[in-house]
Formats: C-alpha cells, sequence, structure tokens
C-alpha cells in the first residue's frame, strides 16, 4: 500500500511539473499550432460585397447537388465577424484588424460566433450576405465553450435553423465563413469524428483546455478566418460552429473541428438572457495521466483525470476529494482524461449531484458531489 501510493505521488509530481513548465507559453504556442482563431494581423483583408449567386439560383439547383442546395439555403445565415482593437506597443497604441464569421441565431439580431474572435475587440462589425454591414455589440462570452453572441440592431434576419439531432460519423458536412475574408466560403466533407479533443501535445498548453472538449471532428476545409462560421447538414440545419483545425506543419490533413450546435444554443439561450452563463463548478484542476506514465509507475489504471490541485472550500473538497486521486468515472461515463471529464460536466447545471469514481492508493472509491456554481 505504502509503495503504491509512493509511486502514485511521483507521477503526480511529474504530471504537474510538465503543466507547470509549459503554462508560460501556452497562448503563444496554442496560436501557433491551432490557428484557430480568426485573423487578427493589421493588414487583415477587408470586407468585398459577397456572392449571392448561389442563394439566388437555389430553385435551379439540381437534387444530385446536395452540397450547392445546402451553401444556397444556409449561406444567407452567415455573416462576416469584423473586429477592431487597439493593442498598447513599446512604440505605442497600434489599430489591429480581425476576421471571423458568424452564423444568425435570431431573426431579431442575435449572431453568434467564437469568443475568441471577438475577445478584446473595442470594435465590431458584422457584414451581411446581401452585402450590407451593421455595427454589432458583444452581448456575452464564455471562453470555457469558447461561444460569444454578437447583436446587430436589425429585424427580419434569416436566422439559421439549428439541428436538435446529435450529428452521425460519416454524414455530409458542409462548412460556410470567411477564411482570410473571402466571404461566403463554402467547402464540404463529412464528420470524421464525435466528442474529440485536442489534446495538451498540440496545443502545447500542458493542461487540456476546456472550449476544446467534446467537438465535432471534421474534413471539410477550415481555415483561419473560418471560426465562428457554420457546419452543416445535408438539409441545411447548423450542427455545429466552426472553431478550429490543425495545420499542415502538426502533420494533419483535413483535421478540422466544430463546437455542437446543442452547446453552442444552450450558452446563446444563457448569454442572451442574462449576459452570462451558469457552468457547474467542481473546483479542480484535471491533468492527463498517460498509459505510458502509469505502465511506468506500476499504477492500477492505464488512463483518467489526475487531480493535481484541490480549491480550498470548492465542492470538491467537501466532498473530500484529494491532490493525487485519478478520477475514472463520472456516474456512468468513464472519464479517460481531463477532456473527457470537462466534456461530461457539460450535461450537468449547478446543485446537481454526481457520483465520481475514483483511484486513491490503489483503490476505487466513490465520492458524492454537489456541484457549486462557477465563480
Amino acid at each position: 500500500m505504502f509503495g503504491e501510493r509512493r509511486r502514485q505521488e511521483e507521477v503526480l509530481e511529474e504530471v504537474i511539473g510538465r503543466y507547470r513548465i509549459t503554462l508560460a507559453a501556452a497562448a503563444a504556442l496554442l496560436a501557433a499550432l491551432l490557428l484557430a482563431g480568426a485573423c487578427s494581423e493589421e493588414n487583415a483583408r477587408q470586407p468585398h460585397a459577397p456572392d449571392q449567386s448561389a442563394a439566388q439560383a437555389a430553385q435551379n439547383i439540381p437534387q444530385d447537388e446536395p452540397v450547392a442546395r445546402v451553401a444556397a439555403k444556409v449561406e444567407p445565415s452567415v455573416v462576416q465577424v469584423n473586429t477592431r482593437a487597439i493593442q498598447l506597443t513599446p512604440f505605442g497604441p497600434e489599430s489591429q484588424s480581425g476576421v471571423g464569421s458568424g452564423v444568425i441565431y435570431r431573426e431579431d439580431g442575435y449572431i453568434i460566433t467564437n469568443n475568441h474572435v471577438v475577445e478584446g475587440a473595442d470594435e465590431v462589425n458584422v457584414a451581411f450576405a446581401d452585402g450590407s454591414t451593421e455595427r454589432g455589440r458583444v452581448v456575452g462570452s464564455d471562453p470555457r465553450t469558447d461561444i460569444a453572441v454578437v447583436k446587430v440592431d436589425r429585424d427580419s434576419l434569416p436566422a439559421a435553423a439549428f439541428s436538435d439531432a446529435e450529428p452521425v460519423v460519416g454524414q455530409l458536412a458542409v462548412a460556410i465563413g470567411s477564411p482570410s475574408g473571402f466571404e461566403s466560403t463554402v467547402t464540404a466533407g463529412v464528420v470524421s469524428g464525435l466528442d474529440r479533443e485536442i489534446p495538451p501535445q498540440l496545443t502545447g498548453t500542458g493542461y487540456q483546455i476546456p472550449s476544446l472538449t467534446g467537438l465535432i471532428q471534421t474534413d471539410a476545409a477550415i481555415s483561419p478566418g473560418s471560426s465562428g462560421g457554420a457546419l452543416a447538414n445535408r438539409s441545411g440545419e447548423i450542427i455545429g460552429i466552426n472553431v478550429a483545425y490543425l495545420p499542415p506543419q502538426t502533420g494533419a490533413e483535413s483535421i478540422g473541428f466544430a463546437i455542437p450546435a446543442s452547446v453552442a444554443t444552450s450558452v446563446a439561450d444563457q448569454l442572451i438572457e442574462s449576459g452570462e452563463v451558469r457552468a457547474p463548478f467542481l473546483g479542480i484542476v484535471p491533468v492527463d495521466l498517460t498509459s505510458q506514465e502509469a505502465e511506468l509507475y506500476g499504477l492500477e489504471v492505464t488512463s483518467g483525470a489526475l487531480v493535481a490541485r484541490v480549491e480550498p472550500g470548492s465542492p470538491a473538497d467537501e466532498a473530500g476529494l484529494r491532490r493525487g486521486d485519478i478520477i475514472v468515472a463520472l456516474d456512468g461515463t468513464e472519464i479517460r482524461s481531463s477532456g473527457d471529464l470537462y466534456s461530461a460536466l457539460r450535461d450537468y447545471r449547478p446543485g446537481d449531484e454526481v457520483r465520481l469514481t475514483v483511484v486513491r492508493n490503489g483503490e476505487r472509491q466513490r465520492i458524492e458531489v454537489t456541484l457549486g456554481e462557477r465563480p
């Protein structure tokens, strides 16, 4: 028993050591590896008048052209989000512009986009498929899901239809957005996978970023500026909000990601209603336990979410969760990584009671936790 406990403590120190070393470089590495955000260079492309030919010819599109039919239906609901921010530099204030995408959620002016598209922006302008533009304001944003809502003072907008059904691997997926400022760009592929996470090894952060979990994977081309745009199914319903892709320098080809529509709409509804999101709060910092580390130190389990820190006074602390515990299940959901834990918690609300299965000193224990509300 003592030997097992000692080995687990060694694993914990090893993993936390990686976490601490890489944390300082997280933001720069994430931007370099994922290229997921809006184009944030000062010379970002200015908006052009979008091509409306697809929408105008919708009635004449043959049945055997499903991508073109989806594009004609969805394009009017996809916008370009242009941002401007003033950055303080050693040479004084400098203006930087950015380009992203968005999807019209409600006809009374509410638009869903990514948090990282509008984060830090002093000015937001929305370019519509009909060639018009409107000044927008950020109603609210949620970094943990990377969803934000922008409002424009305009009515009778062509709101998109959002799907309630979970996508199916292999089904048609059509991405529409403004990569590098090219408005109404349409790419197509399939849903390549569900419940994906972009691991710390690719982001360079040393820890799992909550917003990069529970994602839809697609091979429809997604590029900088596509963020916040639409991923649609064959019926022209939105199944996801595009958020990230892996560039060629990672060794990947045609690997993009979208936030599921169910997550996007749930967050958007809360932001519109109150300007904030009520998220469940467990009160731990989890990191991944890899199979290599588990084998090296002779641990019983080969995967899980390793508790690196417990916040004092948090629900986890009050329930008796300890630093060094390995979470392997939440209610009936298997937890193989910190990403699995973040993804599973999205199905709960503050005040819900959950049962965690943890491995402590080589023994499995069940710990009941009443979730709090994230500060």
